[in-house]
């Protein structure tokens, strides 16, 4: 008889064992990512502030010019910061408007059919290598638009920002997606029963419902397209020039640093360490929209 509670008792331990060691696993798996992210800051932290040991940060964020690689040298980020911004703002009145419809459609309209095949379609998207989106911005796209503006230049910011747009089609309406079919039918079936129409009761109801989702798809758009390298890289012109023109070519934070990061510059210089400055403040401009949207979500949410 003493046997069988021993047995059960190896058992008991045993079993403890395993979901510790399971426990353990899951913790150092989750612990992983924020490991990297604090590597990747660590690094960008420690190579900027030699950078600004030579270079004062007022300079940095005011002066108008991004020279580091010429004999007169002007460190000043605007330039590249204006083209980022611009490019991004492009990308989104491509993917925000066309995400979200895409969005509505799928989850109010679509049958479950089409629903299963407009979707993988739409996801193949992210699937294209971005080299390939560079291209197709700068052969077919730019001599497209230059049938309507003749004086665009080969290389500008409209090809390239219109581009990221569709590239970032996917994310947008993806999420917008998931985000809209998770309202509880319910409400639908109460805005029907008041006598409102399949379309207000997407705008006025279900929207505003899952508005909290539908920001997040937005963040990850945006800095999806912030991110964006080669795209850019290929069609944007990568020129330094302070501009709000779209239409003018300029250099993006991204694809200065490809420029730069092709093994020419000895480790330790000056110029070297403009890459980390520049992804330094790429990672503070992703920072600061991902904030925001946090922001918005939370005031969305105890709005509605």
């Amino acid at each position: 008889m003493s046997a069988v509670p021993s047995e059960l008792s190896q058992r008991f331990r045993l079993r403890q064992v395993r979901e510790r060691a399971v426990e353990v696993l899951l913790f150092l798996a989750a612990f992983s990512s924020v490991a990297i992210t604090l590597g990747i800051v660590g690094v960008l932290v420690y190579e900027s502030l030699a950078f600004f040991g030579h270079v004062s940060l007022w300079d940095f964020l005011t002066d108008t010019q991004w020279t580091p690689l010429f004999d007169d040298a002007h460190y000043g980020i605007l330039p590249l910061m204006a083209g980022t911004l611009v490019t991004t703002a492009m990308a989104l009145v491509v993917a925000i408007p066309i995400g979200t419809i895409t969005a509505i459609y799928l989850s109010e309209y679509a049958s479950h059919r089409m629903r299963e095949i407009i979707k993988p379609v739409l996801e193949l998207l992210s699937a294209v290598p971005t080299v390939v989106y560079g291209y197709f911005a700068l052969l077919f796209i730019t001599p497209l638009l230059q049938k309507l503006f003749p004086d665009l230049p080969g290389f500008n910011m409209l090809s390239a920002g219109l581009v990221i747009g569709i590239m970032i089609i996917p994310y947008v309406s993806s999420l917008s997606e998931d985000a809209i079919r998770a309202v509880p039918m319910h409400l639908r079936e109460g805005s029907y029963a008041m006598g409102a129409t399949r379309l207000q009761t997407a705008l006025r109801v279900v929207i505003p419902s899952a508005i909290s989702g539908i920001a997040a798809a937005y963040i990850l758009g945006i800095s999806r397209a912030i991110g964006e390298t080669m795209v850019v890289a290929i069609a944007a012109g990568m020129q330094p020039n302070l501009t709000w023109n779209p239409k003018e070519p300029a250099e993006t934070i991204t694809a200065y640093i490809v420029q730069v990061s092709l093994g020419d510059l000895p480790h330790g210089t000056l110029a070297y360490q403009t890459i980390f400055a520049a992804g330094l403040t790429l990672l503070v401009m992703t920072l600061v929209f991902n904030i925001a949207g946090y922001y918005l979500r939370q005031r969305f949410r105890q709005a509605y």
